[in-house]
């Protein structure tokens, strides 16, 4: 029996944001990676924008996803501890996962030890100095009241409501930066200066990136995502790569 070793990292799938056929294709690639390493997984960060919208309601949930939401189950039951960090676009996740699946669910970020080496994980938005006025939307969004106040609105509109949002979200930070990890780069280096941290793991960026800190050995890695790269992180207890899971023609000849 393979020995149960790796922890793997990705993020930002946003799984629902285009048409239902490309969402069901991204779906199915990134549930074939997840069935691929089921074996060696013992633990497994999604870091954040895994939905790109999503809101819980006391009996509702958005619909779809039941390939990846079923093979994330058997996973945990399997022995594998599924770690959710929310991100800016499912930042409305609240106990469904945890109660139906056994995830863990994490509200910012995810700090642990393993092998002797300190791990920071979060989606990466919001962090550090700048980005004042999305830091103001973040705070909104994450107001228990205003959240109570949508859980108001019936599911067929509101739904439809956070699909715009997220739409328009999108649309606001598609960044035009000559460097967007300069802000995540700039976080982690200060942070640097208060505590030990080996590995940075962020998302949010969508542009993979594996970069040494001015320390000289902590390193900041952003997962990139799943709608044009299919990057992830494995660490294994002794090397951390940044790695892209790669279709074969014939299996991208199945899902188009």
């Amino acid at each position: 029996m393979t020995e149960r070793k790796h922890i793997y990292f990705a993020s930002d799938f946003h799984l629902g944001y285009d048409d239902q056929v490309n969402t069901r294709r991204r779906e199915r690639i990134i549930v074939d990676w997840l069935e691929e390493i089921r074996t060696s997984a013992k633990a497994i960060y999604l870091v954040g924008d895994v939905f790109d919208y999503w809101f819980e309601y006391k009996w509702t949930i958005p619909k779809g996803y039941v390939r990846l939401l079923g093979t994330l189950a058997k996973l945990v039951d399997s022995g594998v501890e599924i770690h959710f960090l929310k991100g800016n676009h499912d930042m409305w996740v609240y106990q469904y996962f945890a109660e139906e699946i056994g995830m863990i669910i994490h509200d910012d970020t995810a700090r642990f030890e393993d092998s002797g080496k300190h791990f920071f994980v979060d989606h990466g938005d919001g962090l550090g100095r700048g980005e004042r006025r999305y830091k103001l939307v973040r705070g909104i969004l994450r107001n228990r009241f205003l959240q109570r106040s949508f859980a108001r609105i019936h599911p067929s509109w509101g739904l439809r409501l956070m699909r715009k949002l997220s739409a328009a979200s999108r649309a606001r930070h598609s960044d035009d930066e000559k460097d967007v990890h300069e802000l995540p780069i700039r976080f982690a280096n200060e942070l640097l200066g208060e505590e030990q941290v080996d590995f940075f793991i962020m998302g949010h960026r969508h542009q993979a990136v594996d970069r040494t800190l001015a320390n000289g050995y902590s390193r900041y890695i952003n997962l990139g995502d799943w709608v044009t790269q299919n990057t992830y992180v494995r660490w294994d207890g002794d090397e951390l790569e940044l790695l892209s899971y790669q279709l074969t023609n014939q299996e991208m000849t199945t899902r188009s």
